[in-house]
């Protein structure tokens, strides 16, 4: 039997310790021993050549990355449009995409227009939409790695990617799941707000730069 070929594409601008990138290690062990996985990371504005061929030559593609401004990174959006160019002259009806979008807002629902622009991505150039995951508390994601699965902030997350691992594994389409932390929204604002005020020390500022006008 042909081995199903499965590409994870992390398409955060960050090339290691990501959101995107742990969120797809997650996915990873869910997935059915029959698939053939191979792991990309699209981190700049252009697919690499050997990227190319391994993702358009996929059956099912995923791919995970960061809510920038209500929809897809820029750098994403470029890769997005090479492919787009192959796919129109190479007609791939049998490949599958699903999407798992994190976003920094505390609700995963607000990820829903960047999901709904790689569904019409799909369609626009013919191939099978799966179904898209939109992940809040994006800040927290990193930090939740070792919490076991179904346990603590993770029993929605957990749930919701066993959802989405079985409609990849069986390359059927589902409706969109969005999920927020298990976690009171208060705590998440304020460790939020304590991270920036770190990094604004870190970089030499104040709270009062935050709001300064850049010229």
């Amino acid at each position: 039997m042909k081995p199903i070929k499965v590409s994870l594409i992390s398409g955060s601008p960050k090339p290691l310790s990501s959101s995107s990138g742990t969120l797809l290690d997650e996915l990873k062990p869910m997935l059915s021993s029959r698939f053939h996985v191979n792991i990309h990371s699209l981190n700049k504005p252009s697919v690499p050549e050997e990227s190319m061929e391994s993702i358009l030559d996929s059956d099912i593609l995923i791919f995970s990355f960061p809510l920038y401004v209500d929809g897809i990174p820029s750098h994403l959006l470029s890769c997005l449009y090479e492919m787009e160019i192959y796919l129109k002259r190479h007609a791939r009806p049998d490949l599958t995409v699903y999407a798992i979008v994190n976003c920094g807002f505390f609700e995963g629902h607000q990820a829903l227009p960047a999901i709904e622009l790689v569904k019409n991505w799909c369609y626009k150039v013919g191939v099978s939409w799966g179904q898209g995951l939109g992940v809040g508390g994006g800040g927290m994601i990193q930090s939740l790695s070792g919490v076991p699965d179904g346990q603590g902030p993770k029993k929605n997350f957990s749930i919701a990617l066993n959802e989405l691992a079985n409609h990849i594994n069986t390359c059927s389409e589902g409706e969109n799941i969005f999920v927020s932390p298990n976690f009171p929204r208060i705590g998440y604002k304020i460790g939020a707000e304590m991270g920036w005020r770190y990094q604004i020390k870190n970089n030499g500022l104040n709270k009062k730069d935050i709001g300064r006008r850049l010229v």
